[in-house]
């Protein structure tokens, strides 16, 4: 049933309550003949005629629209709007509490385009709460239901949103058929910012799955379409996952100037959430590459760690930020101040995400050891090795493993040491 239709139905129906002739209704301001050309679905009221039409019957433009009063629809607008700023403040779980009041008002069916935006709001907030298996059955339910009456922001925000929960838990080839799928849909629109983003999400997928030699490709157009269409939210997206790819394949001055131009940009205008995520990847990059830089870039994270917890960071993100500041305090030989980070980034990441949990650990095995708490490294590189031999082989599990095998091999465990260092190279594909 189409909307034009349930307007047309409600106008019928609100005027013969009344007890109102079509006549009654049209004059002075309309004809008989308009009015029953727009009751019989044959002609749309411009919001000027529905607000000449809404006066005479005595209800509110509202009303004749969705079904419900303009107290009501103003309600739920507030309601959701409440909702969305909770998100953007860091306040994850009240956020979600209250999409998830919003959602089970009976009103907010009379209002698809707010029910689309409550549904996506509850899988961000679901999502930035670490609980990424519920979000994505929230998104997946959204998109089969309503992916026809979404608009273009809201069905490439849901595939970026799909993508991004199912890369970081683990299914990327999921991730990567929604993401080219929704792309393929939408570009012959033309590139935008949002579509970029989606992009930028896909390339990010592409290199986590180790499938360099694609994801190489696809940043070269990637780029191109960031270029040509000009804004500063394709730029940094575009050169973000760029300089990430280009570090993996040991190109590190590049990494360093597309992430160094991604961040002069972002630092300025950049929405908090993503601004706060990038600092944390350019930090992390500088460790990586330039480990001279630990105590900048320790000062630099203390300050984005207060960013991420007041903004719409997710749980992975805090704990993620957690982990290079017990990797700076380790590179600064500060091994109690890498304990607790380290421990405080497991605790935030719980399950959610083995990566970031393996990674983790292994710090805490590193700090144990500089300690001299032997036993306690050893027990962590343990759990560390436990998680990593259920993940896929991956350039980053490789990574992890060469950390491992260095720990155990600083504890005196030197079969333990060959074996990682095995792994290693075999998940490096060597």
């Amino acid at each position: 049933m189409s909307s034009q239709y349930v307007i047309s139905r409600r106008i019928r129906e609100t005027r013969q309550q009344l007890g109102i002739s079509q006549a009654q209704l049209a004059r002075p301001e309309l004809s008989d003949s308009y009015i029953s050309l727009i009751e019989s679905g044959s002609r749309v009221p411009t919001p000027a005629v529905l607000e000449i039409i809404a006066t005479k019957l005595g209800c509110s433009v509202d009303y004749l629209l969705h079904g419900i009063s303009s107290e009501d629809s103003a309600r739920l607008k507030s309601g959701l709007d409440t909702a969305q700023e909770l998100l953007k403040t860091g306040a994850r779980e009240e956020a979600r509490r209250k999409f998830a009041e919003l959602l089970a008002d009976p009103d907010i069916a009379h209002v698809p385009e707010l029910q689309h935006e409550g549904e996506y709001g509850l899988a961000l907030a679901t999502e930035a709460c670490g609980d990424l298996d519920e979000a994505i059955r929230i998104l997946v339910g959204l998109r089969e239901r309503h992916l026809d009456s979404l608009s273009d922001d809201q069905r490439i925000g849901s595939a970026l949103a799909l993508c991004r929960c199912y890369r970081d838990s683990g299914e990327t080839d999921l991730a990567i058929e929604v993401a080219e799928r929704e792309i393929s849909a939408m570009l012959g629109k033309g590139w935008t910012d949002h579509l970029i983003e989606l992009g930028a999400t896909l390339l990010s997928t592409y290199y986590v799955r180790g499938d360099l030699l694609r994801a190489e490709q696809y940043a070269t157009d990637l780029l191109a379409a960031a270029e040509a269409l000009g804004t500063s939210r394709a730029i940094v997206a575009a050169n973000w996952n760029a300089a990430i790819l280009a570090e993996l394949t040991g190109r590190y001055e590049e990494a360093l100037t597309r992430i160094e131009r991604a961040w002069s940009i972002q630092s300025v205008s950049g929405e908090p959430r993503n601004r706060a995520r990038l600092h944390v990847e350019y930090t992390s990059m500088r460790l990586r590459i330039r480990p001279e830089e630990a105590a900048a870039c320790r000062d630099e994270l203390l300050e984005t760690e207060v960013e991420l917890r007041n903004s719409a960071a997710s749980t992975l993100d805090l704990a993620y930020c957690q982990y290079l500041l017990g990797w700076a305090e380790v590179e600064l030989g500060n091994a109690d101040k890498a304990v607790e980070y380290a421990l405080e980034a497991i605790r935030l990441v719980g399950e959610s995400n083995t990566e970031i949990l393996a990674q983790a650990q292994v710090l805490l095995g590193r700090a144990y050891q500089m300690l001299g708490r032997v036993d306690e490294a050893a027990g962590a590189i343990d759990v560390a090795t436990k998680v990593l031999t259920k993940e896929p082989a991956t350039r980053t599990t490789a990574e992890i493993w060469l950390m491992a095998a260095a720990v155990l091999q600083n504890v005196g465990d030197q079969e333990g040491s060959r074996l990682a260092y095995q792994r290693a190279m075999e998940c490096g594909g060597v």
